[in-house]
């Protein structure tokens, strides 16, 4: 006797409460690690020692927000952040210490709204001159509304002082580009005392707390750190520190895969080439 065919089975209906990607992008996405190897800079932010890529960061806020929602970099250097939220039709809200990178981001911000044209209509951009540490009341006194996600990259420690970092000799032989970020003491890497730079960083990100809406996520953008033949694990530390204020959701690994190798301790010790940073997510749940 032939058995019955059983009906085909229905599939259930993709629904996306967090962006707007489909189920392919959302997948690549998930993939622990990515290669990204930002384009060149262009020279109106060249002054800036560590800028992270507007291309990386418009991924993330893709993924993590949908059009309409705010965006905050409470460490906005030349404001990468602020402009990818302006590309993919999010509001944003930045803090920038240092007046004159908060006057080149603003300057940038400008010319990118130029350039999206009526696209970026509407949208709010805001850079604040100020201190991370006073976030709240920065942007309480600016009525800004709730935060629906954190994208930041914070100083690695005060590694733009190490005298021996190649790319830092460069810089110091070329007229108009800085070193490290300011000679200000609310500077994070002019703070010499690790354990010391590591609580106030934590404590930082921690405060940002009342400003953001329930079930925010929070990317932090970090390394682990040699110094003197010693790894700190900043990106770890941190993660740990922050996981008594959000949840700690995953990691992912941020490849570089272009950059020149260099022959450190070769023939005497291993010392590797970090090409990696870890993209630590947490989440605001009560």
């Amino acid at each position: 006797m032939k058995k019955p065919e059983r009906p085909p089975r229905r599939k259930r209906a993709y629904t996306n409460r967090l962006n707007e990607l489909g189920p392919k992008e959302w997948l690549k996405f998930q993939k622990s690690w990515f290669i990204h190897n930002p384009p060149r800079r262009s020279k109106d932010v060249l002054r800036h020692p560590a800028k992270f890529p507007e291309t990386l960061a418009q991924e993330f806020i893709e993924f993590f927000t949908r059009p309409g929602q705010v965006v905050l970099d409470p460490m906005a250097g030349t404001g990468s952040a602020l402009v990818a939220a302006l590309r993919c039709g999010r509001n944003s809200w930045g803090i920038e210490l240092n007046p004159a990178y908060a006057q080149i981001a603003c300057q940038v911000i400008e010319n990118e709204r130029l350039a999206l044209g009526e696209s970026a209509d509407g949208l709010q951009a805001n850079l604040l001159n100020g201190d991370a540490a006073q976030a709240v009341a920065l942007l309480s006194a600016q009525a800004a509304p709730l935060v629906d996600y954190v994208l930041t990259s914070p100083p690695y420690w005060d590694m733009l002082h190490a005298p021996g970092a190649f790319t830092q000799q460069k810089r110091r032989n070329s007229p108009g580009l800085d070193v490290f970020y300011s000679d200000s003491p609310a500077d994070l890497g002019n703070v010499a005392d690790y354990d010391r730079f590591l609580e106030r960083l934590a404590g930082i990100y921690a405060n940002l707390r009342p400003l953001l809406r329930p079930k925010a996520y929070l990317t932090i953008i970090v390394k682990n750190i040699k110094k003197k033949g010693r790894i700190y694990p900043l990106a770890w530390d941190l993660a740990r520190c922050l996981s008594d204020v959000y949840t700690l959701k995953d990691e992912r690994l941020w490849l570089q895969d272009n950059q020149p190798l260099a022959p450190f301790g070769m023939g005497s010790a291993w010392v590797s080439n970090t090409f990696h940073h870890y993209c630590l997510q947490f989440r605001n749940e009560p």
